[in-house]
Order: C-alpha cells, then sequence, then structure tokens
C-alpha cells in the first residue's frame, strides 16, 4: 500500500510531472488500486444557491462583479427549493450534492437558512458539500453541528501565480479558511484550475501546496479552465489560445495529484463539456474517481446525465454505492484545536 506522506518537494513532484507518459500512467493506476475500489467513480452534482454579485475579482470566474459576463446576481435560494433541487440530483443517481454561493465570505445573517438546508441535505443521506467563501471558526464549528460533510475552499493555482489570477484575498486567507474547517472537523474540498496560462511549475506548485498540507484534503477536484467571455482570463484566452493546457498535461495533473494524495478523491470537476471521451478516460485511468452530472456547473456548461451514463456504460465504469457519510464530531473538534 502506498505510504501517505506529507513531505513531498517541489523538485519530487516535478519528476512524477517528467516521467514518461505510461510510467506516470502506471504509478498513478497503482496507487489507485491500493486506495479505492477499481471501476468506481462517485456521481456528484452542483448547484449554485446563490449566484452573481461576488465582490471578488477571480479572473476566471464569470459570478465577479469585476467581470462583464452577463451573469445577474440573485439572493439565495428559498431552503425549500435547494432541497427540491437535491431529491431530484438523487433520483438521478447522485451521491454527493455540492451548493456554491457567489460570497467573498458567509454572513451570520445567512447561517439559519444555510444551517436548515445542511441538515435537509444530509436527511436524504446524501452527501453534503458547501462552498460559500471564508469561514470563521465559530461559522465552520456551526457547519460541523449541522451535519456538513465536506467543505471546498479551492486555492486556485500556485501560491506564486496567485495574485496574477486573483487580488482581493491572498493564499495564506485561503489556507485559514482551510485550517478553520479541518478544527471543526469537517472534510477539507480543496483543488484548483489548470488551464489558465501557467506554466508546469505552477502546477507543481499547485499539487505541491494541497499534498503538503498537515492533513491531506479529502476531496480534490481539479477544473479545466472554462474560458468565459468577459472575464479576465477567458479574454486572454481568447487572444493566446496556445495558453490553453493539452489533454495529456491535463492527464498528467491528475496522476500526479493521485500518487501523491492517494487517499483523496481526486475529482474531474470543470471543463468536461470540451472533453472527449477519450481524454476523461485517461483521467480515470490516471486516479480520478469523482465526476460532477448534470447539465450545468453553477454557471458553466456540463455534459449531462444521459451523456455521462452512456459514456460510463462505454467505459465500463459503475456508479459508486452510496455508503453513510463520515461525519464530523465535536471530541475530533476539540482534539484538532488542541
Amino acid at each position: 500500500m502506498a505510504e501517505i506522506r506529507t513531505d513531498w518537494t517541489r523538485d519530487q513532484i516535478a519528476a512524477l510531472f517528467d516521467l514518461p507518459f505510461d510510467e506516470l500512467m502506471f504509478q498513478a493506476m497503482t496507487v489507485h488500486r491500493a486506495h479505492h475500489a477499481v471501476g468506481e467513480v462517485q456521481l456528484c452534482t452542483l448547484l449554485s444557491i446563490k449566484t452573481g454579485g461576488c465582490p471578488e475579482d477571480c479572473g476566471y470566474c464569470s459570478q465577479s462583479v469585476k467581470a462583464d459576463s452577463g451573469v445577474k446576481a440573485t439572493k439565495l435560494m428559498d431552503v425549500r427549493e435547494v432541497l427540491q433541487s437535491a431529491a431530484r440530483a438523487k433520483d438521478a443517481g447522485s451521491q454527493r450534492f455540492c451548493m456554491g454561493a457567489a460570497w467573498r465570505n458567509l454572513k451570520d445573517r445567512d447561517m439559519p437558512a444555510i444551517v436548515e438546508i445542511v441538515k435537509g441535505v444530509s436527511a436524504m443521506g446524501m452527501e453534503t458539500c458547501m462552498t460559500l467563501g471564508m469561514l470563521t471558526p465559530k461559522q465552520a464549528d456551526m457547519l460541523a453541528d449541522a451535519g456538513l460533510d465536506y467543505y471546498n475552499h479551492n486555492i486556485d493555482t500556485s501560491p506564486e501565480r496567485y495574485a496574477e489570477v486573483i487580488t482581493t484575498r491572498t493564499m495564506d486567507e485561503r489556507l485559514e479558511t482551510l485550517d478553520h474547517v479541518r478544527k471543526a472537523g469537517i472534510n477539507v474540498c480543496s483543488g484548483g484550475i489548470v488551464g489558465m496560462g501557467e506554466t508546469r511549475a505552477d502546477r507543481v506548485g499547485f499539487i505541491h501546496t494541497l499534498a503538503t498540507l498537515p492533513q491531506h484534503p479529502e476531496s480534490v477536484p481539479v477544473n479545466a479552465l472554462v474560458p468565459v467571455k468577459g472575464t479576465v482570463l477567458g479574454d486572454m484566452l481568447a487572444d493566446t489560445p496556445l495558453a490553453k493546457i493539452d489533454d495529456i498535461e491535463f492527464v498528467r495533473t491528475i496522476a500526479v495529484a493521485r500518487i501523491t494524495m492517494p487517499m483523496s478523491m481526486v475529482r474531474l470537476s470543470a471543463g468536461r463539456e470540451s472533453m472527449s471521451e477519450a481524454t476523461q478516460a485517461l483521467c480515470f485511468m490516471a486516479g480520478a474517481n469523482s465526476i460532477f452530472t448534470g447539465d450545468k456547473l453553477l454557471t458553466a456548461a456540463n455534459a449531462g446525465d444521459d451523456k455521462d451514463a452512456a459514456m460510463l456504460a462505454k467505459l465500463g465504469l459503475r456508479a459508486m454505492v452510496a455508503e453513510e457519510p463520515m461525519r464530523a464530531c465535536k471530541s475530533v473538534r476539540m482534539e484538532a484545536a488542541e
């Protein structure tokens, strides 16, 4: 069984990226089979529960007030609407329900509705995940008490490139929220976006940051940038299309994430709409074991349930059977805080 390490160096991670492709895939598949069921893919659904109007200036995001993307700001969805969406996702085969709000940080005034949503989705037997921006320790504890399974807060890219993508918050602030989540006993979901014009060294730095956390994120979403007109990066890539990551380099990123973080769920996230079935198949071989289903991811197009079902059937992959989600508990939080 592969060793769980948090002492990876950048040179070691860079050496993995540099391996011949077949050797890298062999190593990734070997690690994957040591820690995860072969041929299983977790089906997840992502819902935007509050869209647009975000004060952050993330260069990739159509929901930023700085973007001229045409996305209109909405209020937080009614609790009942969210739960109805979750029920439909479960009926469609999703095991995990993820909810995102376009906020810089969660406001205390919204906590009662958020807590009610978490409790309602959890009662359906689905794994719950939320991404609501930055959290305080008290808010993280409240989410844990409500039964939230995962909290998503992506680091997005390497520490060196971070300020070129986002200027309204820092990498350290991202990591601080992850620390609050971990101490509250909630599972950490953190990944990023590739194909933003970064170098391979940036992809090494991105994975190094996650793989050297005191404890690996239980969930690592890897997104391929979906360029949106009116966003900084969307317009940049329209002018310099060669900056977009190629398929083999994307698969390499998945494989290196799998090798360095063996126990994590590596989630093949945004960007699948433009990927061929062959590329997605390579991602599964490289260790990705989760996808987002449905027609939309927040505001971006997604492959759709029927198309995904046909692809999984063609590849001989099966949907992961739902298990009781791992819950946070007070004793875990107290130990983590000591």
